[in-house]
């Protein structure tokens, strides 16, 4: 592709040629925020740009808080990869992908600069006004692809964007004893659980059995909302800070 004006007016831009176009025309209503996962910026953007990668998005942070834009908006990047959320399964043509650049968990999970987030929660203002993207569908990837990824992570401060307008957030409960559900068990309340998870938007099986996905769904949800502590164990601050999220969406508040 050759160059394009930027859909954001912060952006610079460095087409990528990995993209396509949106299914059944759809728009974007969704933002999914990605980490790097490579040692270093430079070499993550350049392998987003190359076409034997198959991978790209729609913009890139980098550390110091430049923004550049690798593929229009109303082009389908391809960042999700295999992923659902509310029984969708092609993210890419629902959504915006935005990689920011941080080593990730093969780099020993880095703090986020204090610039990088700033720009990020300018970017998604921006992306959230233009496209009307509800707060409920500002996701990370290992929310649409629990198990298989875990950006950006648990040092992601989705706290910080949520008190900056961006997002969907609740505080999360406090960790406590008390009976919770792990892998192995079964029942009506494990049942209740994956109820649960599935209606605020988790690829979760209802099955009543505390299966490995579940518990894959679980650890991906602590990974967002509970981050202090990820174990896939279903504990009542993990049960307790889904519910509050649920009551607080509107279609069931």
């Amino acid at each position: 592709m050759t160059s394009f004006e930027a859909d954001y007016r912060r952006a610079s831009v460095r087409p990528s040629p990995n993209h396509g176009e949106r299914a059944d025309g759809r728009h974007p209503d969704m933002i999914l925020l990605h980490y790097t996962g490579m040692p270093t910026a430079d070499g993550a953007l350049d392998w987003l740009c190359r076409e034997e990668s198959q991978v790209s998005s729609h913009y890139f942070v980098h550390e110091n808080g430049q923004v550049i834009q690798l593929v229009p908006e109303a082009r389908r990047a391809w960042h999700a990869g295999k992923s659902s959320w509310h029984g969708e399964s092609d993210i890419n043509s629902l959504s915006i992908g935005i990689e920011i650049a941080n080593a990730g968990h093969p780099g020993g999970l880095p703090d986020y600069p204090k610039e990088q987030i700033a720009a990020v929660i300018e970017l998604c203002h921006d992306c959230v006004k233009r496209w009307s993207i509800a707060p409920e569908r500002v996701l990370g990837h290992s929310d649409v692809a629990p198990i298989r990824k875990v950006d950006p992570g648990e040092k992601f401060p989705w706290a910080e964007l949520h008190r900056a307008g961006v997002g969907h957030w609740v505080e999360p409960a406090m960790i406590t004893g008390g009976r919770f559900f792990q892998r192995g068990d079964a029942g009506q309340p494990v049942e209740a659980l994956q109820s649960m998870l599935s209606l605020y938007g988790y690829g979760t099986e209802i099955t009543g059995e505390f299966s490995e996905k579940t518990m894959g769904d679980v650890e991906a949800f602590q990974r967002h909302f509970r981050p202090e502590r990820v174990d896939g164990i279903a504990d009542f601050s993990t049960i307790d800070t889904l519910h509050r999220l649920l009551s607080a969406l509107p279609r069931y508040s």
